[in-house]
């Protein structure tokens, strides 16, 4: 055989049994146009955008309940906090009322608006981190607050919360009301579902140590004054809520990165 020859078909030739009308166009090697680079430029971006909105923010779902709004306003300003990191995402949540309609109307309660959910026990295990506001009741959390985890006992069986971050925020009526025992006392609802309880402790810094104005809050957790009633939180209790909420997030988003083993 001749060099070139043998049973390998040519490049150029159309393959035994198919005819010159019938055989396939050659493929060239060409370099991409200017035109076509442009194209892939103008995609690159949208694919990239597309990825960046799959990726799932950590979430930390932000569960309280509140009687006349001084612990819904800590909660509002505390999501603030947490939608301030990067990656990471509040959701507000109320818990059911067990109080009937006409007792609430009795004591004069505010109706609540759909704005925020009711949260279901089962929504629980979809949170990355838990920050639960209640106000107090004789040194402890709300009747409410109890009914619900009382309600988490087949969580609590399957172990479905443990190892999750969890704090607390909280009203009182007044300065020795329980702004400490209220959050301290409840700290035995995370114990039992095996979660792991993040103080605030004092890195608010100058603003744990500010006397100058009257201030709630506490190392366990933010917290404000309601009084009778009338007052509202204060500019500071605000910003230890929305700093309780920033200071959760990092600790969630640090737990969640992997470590790396030496």
């Amino acid at each position: 055989m001749g060099k070139g020859g043998g049973c390998v078909p040519s490049k150029k030739k159309a393959p035994l049994g198919v005819s010159g009308q019938d055989a396939p166009d050659v493929v060239s090697d060409r370099s991409i146009t200017v035109e076509e680079q442009s194209q892939v430029s103008d995609v690159r971006p949208q694919i990239q955008d597309e990825v960046l909105q799959t990726i799932k923010k950590l979430r930390i779902f932000i569960v309280f309940y509140s009687m006349y709004g001084h612990v819904e306003s800590l909660a509002k300003r505390m999501k603030k906090g947490v939608d301030g990191i990067d990656g990471v995402e509040g959701v507000l949540y109320r818990v059911p009322e067990t109080m009937s309609q006409e007792v609430l109307e009795q004591m004069k309660v505010p109706s609540k608006g759909d704005e925020i959910p009711v949260i279901s026990v089962d929504d629980l295990v979809e949170a990355d981190g838990l920050l639960f506001g209640f106000p107090t009741r004789f040194g402890s959390m709300s009747s409410q607050m109890k009914a619900f985890f009382d309600s988490t006992g087949k969580l609590w069986n399957e172990q479905k919360l443990a190892g999750v971050p969890a704090g607390f925020f909280v009203s009182t009526g007044t300065q020795g009301g329980g702004q400490e025992t209220t959050a301290w006392t409840a700290i035995t609802q995370l114990v039992h579902h095996g979660m792991l309880y993040v103080p605030v402790g004092y890195t608010f810094g100058a603003g744990m140590f500010n006397m100058e104005t009257v201030r709630g809050g506490s190392p366990y957790g933010s917290g404000t004054y309601s009084g009778d009633g009338t007052r509202q939180p204060s500019d500071t209790e605000l910003a230890l809520a929305e700093h309780q909420g920033k200071y959760m997030a990092m600790i969630v988003k640090r737990l969640s990165q992997p470590q790396s083993s030496e």
